[in-house]
C-alpha cells in the first residue's frame, strides 16, 4: 500500500490485515497513522523506493496523493503487479456487504464516527472506515462483521461512485475541491449520480429542504429521510453543526435497523431511541475535530481542528465563541491547496476575519504545484481589507513563537488539513 499513512489507506490496511491478508506499505514521512499501523503489526517503510516492493506482492493499492510516476508504482508495473486506487479497493471489499456511506462537504467524519459508535454499542458489529481517529474506539478502523460496513465517502474525483451503498447519508453540499470541480453545479452532479444509484430498497439520509440538496433528489428511487426531524440529546461536542451530524447519524441508525411495528426488524432487533441517545451523549469525538491539546506555559487554552473550508472555519470559530464567550479567539490557519485558497479567497478572508486574531501559515501544496499568484500573504491581506486582524508568517517556528506570546485570556485554535497540528503539540503542555 503506497501512501499507507493516509487516513483512509491506514484504515483499509487494518481491515485487510484483520481479514487475513499480509499487508505492508510505505509513506513519505512518519505520522500518527504510521505509528498506529506499526503498533498493530503492519510494517511501514518511510520514504518511497523501488526496493520496497516485495517480489511476491499480489496487489498494489495506492493513495490518490500518489502519482503514476511514483517509483513504487512504476516498479509494480514492471513486475506486472495489478494496481487499485484506495476507493476502488474499498468498493471491492464492501461490494457484497450492506454498506452505509456517509458523504457531504462538512461533518462526514464525525457523522461516520457517531454512526459506527451507535451500531457498535447496539451490538450490530459494524466494520467502520472513518476519516480520523475516533476517540471512542481509538482508531480510524473498527473491526466487525464482513456484511455490514460504515464508510466515510468522498466526492473528490467522483470517488463516491466507486461504492454501492444501501444507505447514503449526505450531510450537506457546498463548493469544494476546486482543483476538480469548476463550480457548485459540478459538485451537485456527482452527488446526484450517487443518490440515483441507491436502489428503491435503500435510503438517502439528508436535508431535502437544503437548496443545494433539493435538486439532486428529483429522480431518486430510494426513500428520502429528513435527518432534521430527529431529536438529539445534549452533546459533549460543541456547535450546532455537530448536533446536525448527530441527527444524521441517528436517522441512519433508524434506517439501517427499522422497527415500524415494534416487532423484530428485518435485519435484527431495532435500536432503541434511548440507546442511540446514550451513545451520542457520551461520544467524545475524533482526532483534530476541536480537539483539546492542553495549555501554553502562559495559560492559553490550545485546541486543534481540521477545518480547511471557509464554512467549517467560520462555524468552528462561532462554536468556540459560544462555549468560551470571554476568551480572545486566536486562529493559526494552514491553508490546504493553492486552488482551494484562490477559488474561495473572499470566503476564507471573511471566515478568518471573524477571529480576534488570525495567523496564516504558508499554503500546504499537497498534490499541487506551487502557484505564485496566491500565498498566505495574499490571504492575510484579503482578511485585513475587511477589518480582520490577520498576519502571514512564513514558518511554523515563527507561528509557534507568536502563539506562545498569548496569555491566559486567549483560546488558540490551530486549524487546517495540513500538519499545523504539530504546532499545537509543541506549545501545549
Amino acid at each position: 500500500m503506497v501512501g499507507i499513512g493516509g487516513i483512509g489507506m491506514s484504515a483499509l490496511a487494518q481491515y485487510l490485515k484483520h481479514t487475513g491478508h499480509k499487508v505492508g506499505g510505505s509513506d513519505r514521512e512518519e505520522s500518527p497513522m504510521t505509528t498506529l499501523l506499526s503498533q498493530r503489526g503492519i510494517p511501514v517503510v518511510i520514504e518511497h523506493d523501488q526496493c520496497n516492493m516485495p517480489a511476491d506482492s499480489e496487489l498494489l493499492i495506492y493513495s490518490d496523493a500518489i502519482p503514476e510516476s511514483n517509483i513504487e508504482r512504476v516498479r509494480a508495473k514492471e513486475m506486472q503487479i495489478p494496481e487499485m486506487s484506495y476507493f476502488e479497493a474499498l468498493g471491492v471489499v464492501s461490494a457484497s456487504a450492506r454498506t452505509i456511506a456517509v458523504a457531504g462537504t462538512h461533518g462526514k467524519t464525525t457523522t461516520t464516527g457517531m454512526l459506527a459508535a451507535i451500531l457498535s454499542d447496539a451490538l450490530k458489529e459494524p466494520t467502520a472506515i472513518v476519516g480520523s481517529i475516533v476517540q471512542d474506539f481509538g482508531s480510524n478502523f473498527l473491526a466487525g462483521r464482513s456484511d455490514l460496513f460504515v464508510i466515510e465517502a468522498c466526492e473528490y474525483r467522483d470517488h463516491i461512485l466507486k461504492l454501492a451503498p444501501e444507505i447514503l447519508v449526505i450531510t450537506n453540499i457546498e463548493l469544494d475541491h476546486t482543483d476538480y470541480f469548476p463550480d457548485l453545479k459540478a459538485v451537485q452532479e456527482t452527488f446526484q449520480k450517487a443518490a440515483e444509484r441507491v436502489s428503491s430498497h435503500g435510503f438517502i439520509i439528508t436535508n431535502p429542504n437544503d437548496p443545494h440538496i433539493a435538486p439532486i433528489l428529483e429522480n431518486v428511487l430510494a426513500k428520502v429521510i429528513d435527518y432534521a426531524e430527529e431529536n438529539v440529546p445534549h452533546l459533549q461536542l460543541i456547535g450546532e453543526f455537530n448536533a446536525q451530524n448527530a441527527r444524521a447519524a441517528k436517522a441512519a441508525a433508524h434506517a439501517a435497523f427499522p422497527d415500524p411495528t415494534g416487532q423484530q426488524a428485518a435485519y435484527g432487533a431495532s435500536i432503541s431511541e434511548e440507546m442511540i441517545d446514550q451513545t451520542l451523549m457520551s461520544f467524545k469525538g475524533s482526532w483534530r475535530r476541536f480537539e483539546y491539546k492542553g495549555e501554553t506555559p502562559s495559560g492559553a487554552l490550545v485546541y486543534d481542528d481540521y477545518a480547511h473550508h471557509p464554512t467549517a472555519i467560520a462555524k468552528t470559530i462561532e462554536a468556540a465563541r459560544e462555549k468560551f464567550p470571554d476568551k480572545k479567539i486566536v486562529v493559526a490557519f494552514h491553508p490546504h491547496l493553492y486552488s482551494r485558497t484562490k477559488s474561495l479567497m473572499k470566503e476564507f478572508a471573511a471566515a478568518l476575519a471573524s477571529a480576534d486574531m488570525a495567523i496564516v501559515a504558508p499554503i500546504y501544496a499537497a498534490r499541487e504545484l506551487v502557484d505564485p499568484s496566491v500565498s498566505n500573504h495574499t490571504l492575510a491581506s484579503a482578511a485585513q481589507t475587511i477589518d480582520g486582524n490577520a498576519v502571514a508568517l512564513d514558518s511554523f517556528d515563527d507561528i509557534r513563537d507568536e502563539l506562545l506570546k498569548q496569555d491566559s485570556q486567549s483560546l488558540i485554535i490551530t486549524m487546517g488539513a495540513g500538519d499545523i497540528y504539530k504546532v499545537a503539540e509543541q506549545i501545549a503542555d
